[in-house]
Parts: structure tokens; C-alpha cells; sequence
């Protein structure tokens, strides 16, 4: 009687390559930290009301900022409501195509806001614009 053994094999292992993959993920790391814009708006605290369709602004403007309480800043400098108009009117001066941002808190009271843009308005300004966040 013959006996046959069956012997074990060392069965192949799989080896996955990691060094291409993780090479892979650094590039897609540094492509998107260089593409992706950090805009940091310092000074004025300002929590922006949410829209779908959100266009960024490229050119030349002047933002107005309107916080909680409804204060009007232009610029970093607080403006009283009387004083908003001959500042802006001094701005704009002939400039028909130069934008007028407003960027008013989300919680800020509607009145308030729409005195801003009424008060731009009659100083000159042809385009206005209100902020909004990118809703995600």
C-alpha cells in the first residue's frame, strides 16, 4: 500500500503595493490645500445667511457690513447711519460700474439691512450685491 502525503503548500499571499497609493493621496492632498481658497475676513464678526447659488465676486467693490445689532461698517470703521451716505457718495464718486457688497448678519434686523442698501443706492451706487454663504 502506497501512501501519497499530501504536502502543504505556502499558498501565494497578495500583496498590495501601498507606496504608489499613498504617493497618489499626497499629490491629491497638495493639489487641493494650493487650489482652495482661504479667504479669512478679519475684523467684524458676521454670520452670512445661506443661498444655493453663490457666485464669487472678482472685481473691485465696496463692502458695507451690517452686524446683529445693526451697526453699518465700512471697511473695518464703524459709520454712523447719517455718515454712510456722504462716505459712500465720496467712494463712489462718477463710478457707475463699481460694486456695492453688503455683507449683513444673518440675524441682523431686515429693516436695518434694507436701509444700508437704500442709503447706498441714493449715494450713487448702480450695482448692489448682498453676501451670502454657499449653502453645503
Amino acid at each position: 500500500m502506497m501512501r501519497i502525503h499530501k504536502g502543504t503548500r505556502s499558498r501565494y499571499q497578495v500583496q498590495v503595493p501601498l507606496t504608489a497609493l499613498i504617493d497618489i493621496v499626497f499629490l491629491l492632498l497638495i493639489y487641493f490645500l494650493l487650489t482652495t481658497n482661504f479667504l479669512v475676513d478679519e475684523g467684524i464678526r458676521i454670520r452670512l445667511p445661506h443661498a444655493e447659488a453663490v457666485a464669487a465676486q472678482k472685481e473691485k467693490e465696496i463692502t458695507i457690513y451690517v452686524d446683529r445689532k445693526g451697526r453699518a461698517y465700512l471697511g473695518s470703521r464703524r459709520v454712523a447711519m447719517e455718515d454712510l451716505f456722504s462716505l459712500l457718495k465720496e467712494k463712489i464718486g462718477g463710478r457707475r460700474d463699481l460694486l456695492v457688497v453688503i455683507r449683513a448678519d444673518r440675524d441682523v434686523v431686515l429693516d436695518r439691512a434694507v436701509r444700508v442698501m437704500d442709503t447706498a443706492k441714493a449715494a450713487g451706487a448702480a450695482r448692489l450685491c448682498l453676501a451670502t454663504e454657499r449653502d453645503f
